[in-house]
Formats: C-alpha cells, sequence, structure tokens
C-alpha cells in the first residue's frame, strides 16, 4: 500500500518538475525582460521614479474607491464612519500623490531613509547584544543599511528626484537574474525522482 502511495508522489514530483522544464523558456523571457527594463529604470531613474509614484497614486484612488463602496455596502456596521474615514484619505493621498509626483517622491524618499536608519540600528543593536550565529553578517548588513539612509538622508531632497526608480530597477535587475538562473538551470537540475527514495 506504501509503495503506490510513494509511487504516485514520485509521478506527481516528476510531472511538477517536467512541466518547470517545459515553461524554462518563459522563465528565461520574464528574467530578460526584467532585467532590460531594470537596466532602462536605472538608466532613467527620475523617469521610473515618477512612474512608480504614479503608480502609487493610482493604487491609492482604487484602495480609496475599494474602501469606500465596502463602507457603504456595509452602512449598517458600527465601523462605518471610520471606514469611510479611511476611504476618504486613501482618496486624498491618491490625488496629492498624482498631482505632485515630485513632492510625493520626495516624502516617499524621506521614509525610506528614516527607514533605514532604524532597521540597520536595530539590526546592529540586536547582532551586538545577542551575539547569536553568523551575527557579524547581520552587523554589516545593519551598518550598510545605516550608510545608505545617511547617504540618502545628506542628500534629500535631490535623492527624492532618483532613489526610488534606482531602487525599482535594482529589484527588477535581480528579479530577472534570478528568473534567467532558474530558466537555466532547472534543465539539468531535476532528474527524475525514483518513488524508492522517497519515504
Amino acid at each position: 500500500m506504501s509503495s503506490v502511495a510513494h509511487d504516485r508522489r514520485a509521478d506527481a514530483l516528476n510531472e511538477i518538475a517536467s512541466s518547470i522544464r517545459s515553461n524554462s523558456g518563459w522563465f528565461l523571457a520574464l528574467g530578460v525582460v526584467q532585467i532590460i527594463v531594470g537596466i532602462l529604470a536605472l538608466s532613467f531613474s527620475f523617469s521610473a521614479t515618477i512612474a512608480s509614484v504614479a503608480l502609487l497614486g493610482s493604487i491609492l484612488l482604487i484602495a480609496a474607491g475599494a474602501q469606500t463602496a465596502a463602507a457603504i455596502v456595509a452602512r449598517s456596521w458600527r465601523g462605518f464612519f471610520l471606514s469611510l474615514l479611511i476611504g476618504i484619505l486613501y482618496g486624498e493621498a491618491g490625488v496629492l500623490t498624482l498631482a505632485h509626483p515630485i513632492a510625493a517622491a520626495e516624502g516617499l524618499t524621506l521614509m525610506l531613509a528614516a527607514a533605514f536608519l532604524a532597521g540597520g540600528m536595530f539590526r546592529i543593536v540586536v547582532s551586538l547584544v545577542e551575539r547569536f550565529p553568523s551575527w557579524r553578517w547581520v552587523l554589516l548588513n545593519g551598518v550598510i543599511t545605516v550608510l545608505l539612509g545617511v547617504m540618502i538622508a545628506a542628500q534629500w531632497p535631490v535623492s527624492g528626484l532618483w532613489m526610488i526608480g534606482a531602487f525599482v530597477g535594482i529589484d527588477l535587475v535581480v528579479n530577472g537574474t534570478t528568473w534567467s538562473v532558474l530558466a537555466t538551470g532547472v534543465r539539468s537540475a531535476l532528474p527524475p525522482i525514483d518513488s524508492r527514495r522517497i519515504r
């Protein structure tokens, strides 16, 4: 009975592996496109920043509509006014973001700098106090994060014009590289699974 279950499990895993292999071309194409778009975003970081802020403003407006609609549909609920207020605030934030994209980018950049500083300091303190295994890597991560926050804050508000676009570009390049490596390595890395090895 258990050997039948093992055979079924091996067949299912082999089917997943073959599906990944057969779609590896799409994974590679996705990776290459993300790398190209990421390089473009890094090359035109101001335009990428404005586009990212516009996308954020649009998302806030969509969230405002959904929140307001939910409040109206459930208007007999005790939290109706709070839900409606949240929808109005989302809408106002979305309109202001779209109307003043440069100011919004500068504000978001300042918040990111503060988040980097706080997060980096937290990592430094925890790694020095706890001294857990590999704590030095966490300490290094914290130091780099703090330095990044200081650099961004020191160049603010000018950094608000390019930083978000640069971060989007870096993220796209890293994601694209990951998908490309997965696509090229998946063909040889997934041999057929022997049901006898599944226990």
